[in-house]
This record gives C-alpha cells, sequence and structure tokens, in this order.
C-alpha cells in the first residue's frame, strides 16, 4: 500500500482501499479554495452582531495576516501572573 491510497470504511461495517485525493485544508490551496468560494457568495448575506443585523458577505475585508503581539501583555499560569511582549 502506497501513499496514494488509503483504507475506507463506513463505522467498521467493509474495508475497501481506495485512491488519495490531494489535501485541500491547508496551506496555499486552501487558501486558493476559500477566496473562490468567498467570490461566489458574495451577494448572501449572514447575520452578525448576536443576530440582531445582517450584511453581505462580500463587503467583510480580507485579513493580510496576524496581528503582531508586541507591547502587550499576556497572562501565564491560570491568570495569576502576567509577562510583558517586547
Amino acid at each position: 500500500m502506497g501513499e496514494n491510497y488509503v483504507r475506507v470504511g463506513g463505522r467498521g461495517t467493509s474495508r475497501r482501499i481506495a485512491r488519495k485525493e490531494e489535501d485541500n485544508w491547508t496551506g496555499a490551496e486552501f487558501k486558493n479554495s476559500q477566496e473562490k468560494r468567498k467570490e461566489e457568495s458574495k451577494n448572501s448575506y449572514i447575520s452578525v452582531g448576536r443576530g440582531t443585523s445582517k450584511i453581505k458577505f462580500g463587503d467583510i475585508d480580507t485579513t493580510s495576516q496576524r496581528p503582531s503581539g508586541k507591547g502587550m501583555w499576556v497572562s501565564s499560569g491560570r491568570g495569576t501572573g502576567k509577562r510583558f511582549i517586547k
């Protein structure tokens, strides 16, 4: 059994070997599929703010990267201590 095959079975009642497809839930492939899905549903409405209002899905900005934590305090040890991130 090579790396291109995977065992498939439902609830342990059957077994078969099938060709494994490429993973698309992480990395650049996932980002591309996510952008494609967002583009297809940009005219759909989603509810925000505890369901009290709604906005178009296409109006949500795309984030570029994770925000930096510099200059913030971070709690540690069950919330009893804190340290400063330089």
